[in-house]
């Protein structure tokens, strides 16, 4: 790591928006840690955990890096998502009861059902259920593909636009999780409005699910933040090449309905992980105006 001046390598030397965004997610969490009953291990985990992934946002923010290691600057954000995740499942505490997803299922009995929703899908068959599965599996490479359109457009400079809309996104639903204990339909009421079939992409799920899935919450939903977040973040980053944003909202609206359809989530989990995008993207726009002004 060759350290030169900041105006050879482009990077400004002061902390980005994504990362004042990952540095405030943090501390809630190491706060949390302290707050919450849980076991010494896991209070030192998360402390630690923390502390590592400060101290590298400092040294990323603060010192003059090469132009080869602005890529590890850019691509630290979207792996410090998956930390938030996983930590968000080592607060995972008892549920007394289910008295948020019965009231939830509700509202999916409703437009599943009666309103036909479940019908409309399997209408032909396999073929728009396996897609909305597959829509559910790309989630976990949405982000890296939308800094790759970033880089295809030749303009990295936009980086920290696309990177806060996504970062903020999710991290934002995970720090409601302790606050909404809930566990997924598919879990509750195992069988009730299952999809009538069992495509490849659906195991798929499954299988990633239960390998990495967590048990603290599934309100709001962090797969529809995350993928409206990097909706929106392209739409801020290109509004010059509109198409890349309106066809990742376009992802991201199926995800949405995935989500409800395949059982991971109740629609008012997929409401409100749209909304927490929205309030983010409103708050991540004015900071940015404020900065170009």
């Amino acid at each position: 790591m060759q350290p030169i001046d900041a105006r050879e390598s482009g990077i400004p030397n002061q902390p980005r928006v994504c990362e004042w965004i990952l540095l405030g997610f943090f501390v809630y969490t190491s706060a949390l840690a302290l707050i919450l009953p849980l076991a010494p291990a896991i209070r030192i985990r998360t402390i630690c955990a923390n502390l590592l992934v400060l101290a590298i946002l400092h040294c990323l923010s603060r010192w003059n890096l090469s132009s080869r290691w602005r890529t590890v600057r850019d691509l630290f954000p979207i792996a410090s998502v998956l930390l938030a995740y996983q930590q968000m499942g080592w607060f995972a505490q008892p549920q007394a009861s289910f008295d948020l997803e019965n009231a939830w299922v509700v509202w999916d009995r409703l437009l599943l059902s009666d309103f036909g929703l479940k019908r409309a899908i399997e209408l032909l068959g396999p073929v728009l259920p396996g897609m909305l599965e597959l829509l559910y599996v790309l989630t976990y490479i949405l982000a890296p593909s939308g800094y790759v359109i970033l880089l295809a457009c030749d303009r990295r400079d936009q980086a920290d636009r696309f990177l806060a809309l996504y970062a903020g996104s999710a991290v934002v639903a995970y720090a409601l999780f302790p606050f909404f204990p809930s566990e997924p339909p598919r879990a509750v009421f195992p069988g009730e409005l299952f999809p009538s079939y069992d495509t490849v992409f659906r195991k798929l799920n499954w299988w990633i699910l239960g390998g990495a899935g967590i048990h603290t919450s599934v309100f709001p939903s962090g797969h529809v933040s995350s993928a409206f977040g990097c909706a929106f973040g392209l739409l801020l980053a290109l509004p010059e090449r509109r198409a890349f944003g309106v066809a990742m909202t376009v992802v991201a609206c199926g995800i949405a309905v995935a989500t409800v359809y395949g059982r991971y989530h109740y629609a008012v989990d997929a409401l409100a992980g749209l909304a927490v995008s929205a309030a983010v993207a409103a708050g991540c726009v004015a900071i940015f105006n404020r900065q170009s002004a």
